[in-house]
This record gives structure tokens, sequence and C-alpha cells, in this order.
């Protein structure tokens, strides 16, 4: 291991020559350890005694970082892989935060990136700071004595808006010849940021979230997530336990009394959007969040969810059908999306094509004859493919007269408020995504949700599409490698999926 060194926005700093990616991933953790140790024994002192850090002790409050550098000999190699290649010589750089939790998916990338091009690697202290409220977990640490946080900002980095960006991921960073290019979609600033809201939000630990990933609209969804995650505790599937929001955890060893009375006290109430975890080994879990109503929620949970690198996420949620073929309770799966949710247009304009991923497209579709029963012309009649409308205005009916030649020009089949930005994020955030919609109203039809008919649809439909959806994740896992698809990636990508 030797040391090398560098120029950099933080003066001159050390980089370490690493041989392996997992000795690399055990010096990430090594140095992010003892800078947030450092970090959280000056705050505390601080707090104590009222002694601030001194510059050599803030010096040591920064991210580690992660340095690859590709120098081919002769041709370049190549790979069909969509991630953990190189678009071009050159240097490749990224912070990182908890690099232990991350650990299985920095050697993914790094493992093909040094075996099949050659890259050598080297690890040292990057030039971010690490803000303090980020190394405490829960918060109320910082309670103690009568410094405020006005008072913990002069001696101490604080979160600042302007470091934290999706400049590379929406591809508008700047690149500057001679300079390190990006190693990653998001540095360690950007995830620790998404990693709080993640827990401010869902009110479960972050490190929870599996990477299988079904998003609803609809609570109902969440009792019959509860009811599947219990059963598969009770069987001797994979599935070691369920986290539920406010840290209620579900195990194998409580006994039903004990786990209904834990379900009923959990304060999913609290959280904005909570989630649901049934938690299994070897990145195989499903997490269920219920993301409420709108585009807003949708692009603020996967804004966040996105910095975990999940394999996909699934929107299930409820439609009105705008077909008077369809009936209460058929399904919709999107192929397209006219998206009227302007959210993202800045960002995704509405002239960029949003395609529909063939492996999540069959998934979803066999996934719906596995668990329904039906094929051929039977599945047909209760699923159909074509475009989802998803509107920014709940009450876009009561514009019909101006909204009814968009609606004929897309030939949509059905609206929500969700899908289109739930697809528009995964393309922009290179997230495989996809739509399974269930019809619970027919609004140009007359067919409204009325107490009574909603509840019997409720009672019969929610079941089988949660099912359905989880049918389609286990199909997705199944065949992993070939899931994450180019269509979602540029040609100058950072090299990490």
């Amino acid at each position: 291991m030797s040391t090398i060194d560098i120029p950099g926005a933080a003066g001159t700093r050390s980089r370490e020559a690493i041989a392996t990616p997992e000795e690399a991933v055990d010096r990430l953790a090594e140095l992010f350890n003892a800078a947030t140790g450092a970090l959280r024994a000056s705050v505390e002192r601080f707090l104590d005694t009222g002694a601030p850090p001194t510059p050599e002790e803030r010096l040591t409050f920064r991210y580690p970082e992660l340095t690859l550098t590709y120098r081919p000999e002769g041709v370049p190699a190549t790979s069909p892989r969509a991630f953990a290649k190189f678009a071009e010589a050159g240097i490749y750089t990224t912070t990182v935060t908890h690099p232990t939790a991350f650990r299985s998916y920095l050697l993914e990338q790094l493992r093909p990136l040094v075996g099949e091009f050659g890259a050598t690697i080297e690890v040292g202290v990057g030039p971010q700071e690490i803000p303090y409220p980020y190394v405490f977990e829960r918060g109320d640490e910082l309670g103690r004595g009568s410094a405020t946080a006005a008072e913990l900002a002069r001696f101490f980095p604080t979160p600042l808006l302007s470091s934290v960006g999706d400049e590379i991921a929406d591809g508008v960073f700047e690149f500057v010849p001679g300079e390190p290019r990006p190693l990653a979609l998001f540095d360690a600033v950007r995830v620790d940021y998404s990693l709080r809201r993640l827990v401010h939000y869902t009110g479960t630990d972050w490190r929870h979230v599996q990477p299988w990933i079904l998003l609803t609209n609809y609570h109902r969804y969440v009792d019959q997530f509860v009811q599947w995650g219990v059963e598969q505790l009770r069987g001797e599937g994979a599935y070691e336990r369920l986290e539920l929001p406010g840290g209620v955890r579900l195990t194998r060893d409580m006994d039903d009394a004990e786990i209904e009375a834990r379900i009923a006290a959990a304060p999913w109430h609290r959280f904005q959007m909570p989630a649901y975890h049934a938690v299994a080994p070897g990145g195989r879990g499903v997490t269920l969040v219920n993301i409420g109503v709108g585009p807003s929620n949708a692009k603020n949970i996967t804004d966040h969810l996105a910095v975990l690198r999940p394999h996909a996420w699934l929107m299930v949620g409820h439609c009105g059908g705008l077909r008077q073929s369809q009936h209460i309770g058929h399904y919709v799966l999107a192929h397209g999306y006219l998206r009227q949710d302007r959210i993202l247009d800045a960002l995704v304009p509405t002239d960029v094509p949003i395609p529909a991923l063939a492996e999540v497209q069959v998934a979803l579709q066999e996934a719906a004859a596995r668990i329904t029963g039906d094929r051929g012309e039977a599945l047909k009649r209760r699923l159909r493919t074509g475009t989802v409308v998803t509107y920014d205005d709940r009450n876009w009916e009561l514009r019909w007269s101006q909204e009814r030649r968009r609606i004929n020009l897309s030939r949509a089949i059905a609206v929500d408020m969700e899908s289109g930005t739930v697809a528009a994020q995964g393309f922009r955030l290179r997230v495989p995504y996809g739509t399974l919609l269930c019809v619970s109203d027919k609004p140009l039809h007359g067919e409204i949700k009325l107490p009574g008919a909603a509840n019997a649809f409720y009672e019969r439909a929610v079941s089988e599409h949660l099912r359905i959806g989880l049918a389609a994740l286990d199909q997705l896992r199944s065949q992993r490698e070939g899931l994450h698809s180019r269509k979602l990636r540029s040609f100058d990508e950072p090299p990490f999926r």
C-alpha cells in the first residue's frame, strides 16, 4: 500500500493505493468510522464543556474518498452490462458515506471495474466535510447543555444546500478537463441528506429499506402487506423479520397475540409516508411505502430512495378507468405515460420518452396470470395494457371539456396522480420501474366510489393486487443480472450503477 499526494479542494491530501475491492471498502470504513467518531466526540465535548474543535481537529471531519484510474493499454475493454464499466479512460472519484452498510453495492461495482477493466484503486480523505447532525442517530443527543444550533454551526460543519444536488444524475455537472470525473451518481453529502429524509418520512431506519420496492397510494395495501409478511414469518421462507414504522419489529419467535399487539401499537400515523420492510438476507427483501396521493409525494420519496440504489420500484395503486369495457377491479399495465403531473418538466421534459422496460412488463403480466389464474383472452379481459394519464390535480374531472381532446389523442386507458412521476423518476435516477394499477372507479362513465361499493371492491381486489406485485418482484429477483437496462443510461454515465 503506497501513499500518493495530490492537489485538491482542501489543499494537498493523501490517497493510498489499494490492491483489491475488498481492501478498499475496508479502508473506506476505517476512515469513515474515524471521521465520524472524531466529529461525534468533538460535538459532545463542546456540549459538555464549551470547548470548540481546533482547526487541526476540524480537518479530520471529512468523508473518505474513493478514486479509480482507468488507463487501458491497447484496445479498451467492453461489456454488455449496463453498469460497472467505463465510458472512456480517465480518473473517476466520489466521496462515500456508510461504506459498511453499502458494502455489497460497492463490491458489486468495484469488482468488474478492477477485474475486467484493470482499474486501479486509491482511497483517502476527501474534501467534503461531514455535517455534524449526520453522526447522531436520534438527534436528541444534541439537546443536552445550553448550546444552540447557531453556536454549533459556528464551529462544526452543517448541512448546506449549496453542497447537495443532483447535477450528476441530471447530467448538468460541469466537467473540467484534467479534473476527475464522477464515479457515482450521488456523492456522500447527497446520500446522507436523503438517508435522513427517509427516516423522517417513513418512520423507519433507512438500513431496513430493501432493494425491491413497492409503492402504493392506499393504506389498505399496507394491511395486506403486513398480513402477507406475518404469513412469511410463519412459513419456512427466507424472510427473517418485519420492520414497521416507529421501530416496531415482528420476528418468527413471537406468538400471534404479541404480533397483533405490536401491529396495533405501530405509530404509522405519525409519518407522512410510512414504510414496511419484509427483511430477507442477500438483498432479497421487499419494502412497501405508502406514498399517499399526488406527484409531489411520489417525487419526494423516490428522490430519497434512489440513493440506496434499489433494483426496482413498482407502483401498485388505484386508478380511474377511462374505457367503457373496463370494470371495477380490472388491472392496467402501463406501457406509456401522459405526464400532466408537471413536477418534473424541467428535469425530464415531457418530450423525452419514458420507455417501458421489457423485463418489468413481462414480469408484471406473468405475475398477474399466475395469481389470477387467467390466461389468454380471459387475462386480456381483466388486464389491459396502455397509456396512463398522471395529473397533479385530483379534480381534473371539473375541466373535462378542456382535457377530453388530450386524453383522446393519447388513447389513455386510465388516470392517476403518481404513476407517471414514479416512472419518470426511475428513468431519471436509473432505477428500473413499472406500474400495475387497479381500476377503482370509472369517472367518465358514472361509476364513482360510493362507500359500500368501494369497501366491497377493496376487500376483493387489494389482496390479489398486492400479491401480483410481490410475485412480479419474485420474478425480477430471479433475473436480476438482466434487469438493469441500458435504456436508463446515457453515453457518458458514471461507472457505478
